[in-house]
């Protein structure tokens, strides 16, 4: 069953002039994770936006949980929770009262309220803290604070919108795990990010996106495998690169390329470690001595690399 549909959304500023998506289309299946990959600009922000009723699309339909996000708003927002870019907590109550307020404010009463704010500190490891002011407490705290304000009412979906930006690698880590514990709770969830280890370790499945539309979509191992498989990589001295280009190229089947910065012979290979011992034969052979040597599995960078022709680089995103 698929608790999130979007379908052929357009969205578009300035009289038209900036396409934020562009007929973007993609869905979510009940208890996965979806990871919306991609560059500020591309359209991730606007895509959550409009599935967690803040925004109307020029054009398109968009699901959650079988409810219609513009026909019927209200209800799509009793079921979902949302944690956008930056902490929408406030700086001068307690994480406590930030959260019983929260509980409030979604009109659960002031004893459901409470006993909703202490499991929550708990289960995010803010307990200790609880009764300080959140203008004390470190990125990655209120970055969790912020995750369990959306869990107040228990969403059946979730919208992360980047929801480690700023924060430092232990803070990334920590979150992740938070993350990981409400997916094995059930919770459906969309996680947009820029960061692709975070979709490489997060997502069952990942959606790229460029220029408001979805470019690939598919597991993690699905895309690297479009890359074109393990890369050999040979590290020789400078006088035996050409040579060196002349065996890798003859064993991959591949045309080779030189990094000459760094000396590096590489190309792709469908053999894997039999294409890397018989390099290393042949080397031998000609009496040339690699200084490293490796096989490289294509990273998340790659694909994106090779599917938009650029890096996933920072850029604004339409406002």
């Amino acid at each position: 069953m698929k608790s999130v549909i979007a379908e052929d959304l357009v969205k578009t500023y300035r009289d038209g002039e900036v396409r934020a998506l562009d007929h973007l289309s993609l869905d979510v299946e009940e208890g996965t994770v979806l990871g919306v990959l991609g560059p500020n600009g591309a359209g991730k922000t606007t895509t959550v936006r409009i599935l967690a009723t803040l925004l109307k699309p020029d054009s398109g339909r968009a699901m959650v949980g079988g409810i219609d996000v513009i026909k019927h708003p209200d209800k799509v927002r009793q079921i979902i929770g949302l944690s956008g870019q930056y902490a929408a907590v406030d700086e001068i109550l307690t994480g406590y009262d930030n959260l019983v307020m929260f509980g409030e404010l979604y009109h659960l009463g002031k004893k459901q309220a409470v006993l909703r704010a202490n499991e929550l500190l708990e289960r995010f490891s803010l307990t200790e803290s609880a009764k300080r002011p959140i203008k004390t407490y470190s990125g990655g705290m209120r970055r969790r604070l912020d995750l369990a304000a959306s869990l107040i009412v228990k969403p059946k979906v979730l919208f992360l919108d980047e929801p480690t930006t700023g924060l430092d690698p232990r803070g990334r880590l920590e979150m992740w795990g938070v993350i990981e514990d409400l997916v094995k709770g059930g919770t459906t969830l969309l996680l947009t990010t820029q960061y692709l280890e975070e979709a490489d370790q997060l997502a069952d499945e990942i959606a790229v996106i460029d220029h408001g539309k979805v470019i690939a979509r598919g597991t993690s191992d699905v895309l690297k495998k479009q890359v074109g498989g393990e890369r050999l990589e040979i590290v020789v001295e400078a006088a035996h690169i050409e040579k060196t280009q002349a065996i890798v190229s003859k064993v991959s089947g591949n045309k080779s390329s030189v990094d000459a910065g760094i000396r590096m012979v590489s190309a792709p290979v469908s053999t894997g470690a039999t294409a890397l011992i018989e390099t290393l034969r042949e080397l031998d052979a000609a009496g040339i001595h690699p200084l490293d040597v490796g096989l490289k599995r294509p990273s998340l960078d790659d694909v994106f690399l090779s599917l938009t022709g650029h890096i996933a680089e920072e850029k604004e995103e339409a406002k």
